[in-house]
């Protein structure tokens, strides 16, 4: 999918719209996209609600046509809520802005709109897709990518490099899915065989994950070594949440 481009402070993760796009179109739609950024700007709207309004249209479309079985339809509305990403970012561009705290909140959101993807997929074979098997590789999916993002944020915070991207990120993940789910969705218009899509790519995303979650792991240890063998001071730990806030 090419290099992640920054946006808006953050330098390392691709967004859902990132996740979509090659570096091609999306240069292109950037193009289109920016009288529209321009517009938003006019009328006072901040790069923040646009980032707000974009997760909370892919959460709808996940948590709201999944469920029912109309992968179509679900995977149409969260790829126009897509394009949030790149409007945020061109606003952002023009208005002179790159701060932590919008690089903090594309982060934050991404993880919601994973998680409500995959919920999606869940509650649909948990439900009328009738699936265990697959509700439950729904929700490694869901976890994993959590979990994988967590690893290289982790590792990164207690001054590792984590050298390694590892077989199967963000955008393969998205990519994967969506693209399989709107495929699958054609069944509902006669389109013969498509349904089985979403479980294979489903299957895919799992054992990735897995995968992934692993090389960054090893590489975690494998960095952690090298630097106290090299005598680099370590990090201090966090302490350990009390109360309330050691259940979050």
């Amino acid at each position: 999918m090419g290099p992640p481009v920054a946006s808006r402070g953050r330098a390392a993760t691709p967004t859902l719209g990132k996740a979509m796009l090659n570096k091609y179109a999306r240069a292109f739609f950037t193009r289109v996209l920016t009288p529209f950024a321009a517009f938003l700007i006019r009328r006072g709207v901040s790069p923040d609600a646009v980032t707000l309004i974009g997760t909370a249209g892919v959460v709808a479309g996940a948590l709201v046509f999944y469920p029912r079985g109309e992968f179509f339809w679900g995977t149409v509305v969260i790829t126009l809520f897509v394009f949030s990403d790149l409007v945020d970012g061109n606003m952002a561009r023009q208005l002179g802005r790159s701060s932590r705290w919008g690089a903090f909140l594309d982060s934050t959101l991404d993880r919601v709109a994973d998680g409500a993807v995959f919920g999606g997929f869940a509650l649909w074979y948990a439900g009328g897709g009738n699936d265990n098997v697959l509700c439950a590789v729904s929700i490694f999916c869901l976890a994993s990518g959590q979990v994988v993002s967590y690893t290289k944020a982790r590792g990164e915070s207690i001054g590792l490099p984590v050298a390694v991207n590892g077989l199967v990120e963000r955008a393969e993940r998205l990519v994967v899915s969506l693209v399989a789910a709107g495929l699958a969705g054609l069944h509902a218009f006669g389109v013969p065989g498509v349904r089985y899509l979403l479980p294979i790519a489903l299957w895919i995303v799992a054992v990735g994950s897995l995968v992934t979650l692993i090389q960054r792991v090893v590489t975690v240890r494998r960095e952690s070594a090298e630097a106290e063998a090299a005598g680099q001071p370590q990090a201090p730990r966090p302490e350990a949440p009390q109360g309330r806030e050691a259940a979050k």
